[in-house]
């Protein structure tokens, strides 16, 4: 099974960025993950390194997956902020989001787990399919059928080093997936600025994972130009499975429009 991905990471108009990508391709399986280190607390950037580095080091890209050894994975970075929060106490509220998909590339199965409100996206024949719920209040609210307006949507009540220390991450099932498949993991600072429709349309405009994030970066741009608010960190990793191009390409030039001036 080939796998394609490109990654991107902003810092916006932060003084730092708190955001970590990584990702491991091996001959049987491969691994990506991204984090957001949780504001208004010390050591975000330590928390959200100290979570990517714990998975990857774990992941072995030799072997197939075994799920219980990804919640296994998740539990041991959740353990290692936890351990530094200890160790240090100008870090004792450290927190960090965190969204990991694990794929076979034998058996062309796909696994996620996330904590916080950094999402997973799978799109299929060029089309949303799933979309990860986020740990915060909005979505508990949503679930519960309220009103959100006004809520502050940064609310979280869970992420790695946060919280009940014996709540978990959230995980899919095992899911079998396609040739042509994309996935897109990234942070709040993205999704916020990205809806779920410029997403869906910009994929059906591109041959590559690169470009894909190259336009979607154009839309941050733009909605960054509009407004005065101070742009969050904005990261994120696209992976392709296959070739996603040969279905999903667009010869619509009223959407393409909205991603590139069209002169008279």
């Amino acid at each position: 099974m080939n796998i394609t991905f490109a990654s991107m990471s902003n810092q916006g108009d932060r003084e730092t960025n708190q955001d970590q990508t990584g990702e491991i391709v091996g001959e049987r399986s491969a691994c990506f993950v991204v984090c957001d280190g949780v504001a208004g607390f010390p050591g975000g950037d330590v928390a959200a390194k100290l979570a990517r580095n714990t998975l990857l080091d774990g992941f072995d890209g030799q072997q197939h997956l075994d799920a219980q050894h990804i919640r296994q994975y998740v539990t041991d970075a959740n353990h290692a902020i936890r351990q530094q929060q200890k160790a240090h106490p100008q870090y004792g509220r450290m927190g960090t989001t965190m969204v990991s998909l694990f794929i076979d590339r034998d058996y062309q199965l796909a696994y996620w787990a996330h904590a916080g409100d950094s999402r997973l996206y799978l799109f299929r024949r060029g089309y949303l399919i799933h979309t990860t719920l986020d740990h915060s209040l909005v979505q508990q609210m949503k679930d519960a059928g309220h009103q959100t307006d006004g809520i502050n949507s940064n609310l979280l009540y869970f992420a790695l080093g946060m919280g009940d220390e014996e709540r978990d991450a959230s995980y899919s099932d095992v899911v079998p997936i396609e040739d042509g498949d994309v996935f897109l993991l990234c942070t709040d600072g993205f999704w916020h600025e990205v809806s779920r429709q410029h997403m869906q349309q910009s994929l059906h405009m591109v041959n590559t994972p690169q470009e894909w994030l190259t336009l979607m970066h154009q839309i941050v741009k733009k909605t960054d130009e509009r407004t005065d608010a101070k742009q969050d960190n904005y990261s994120a990793v696209a992976v392709w499975i296959g070739s996603p191009q040969d279905t999903t390409l667009l010869h619509s030039l009223s959407e393409a429009a909205q991603f590139i001036p069209i002169r008279d």
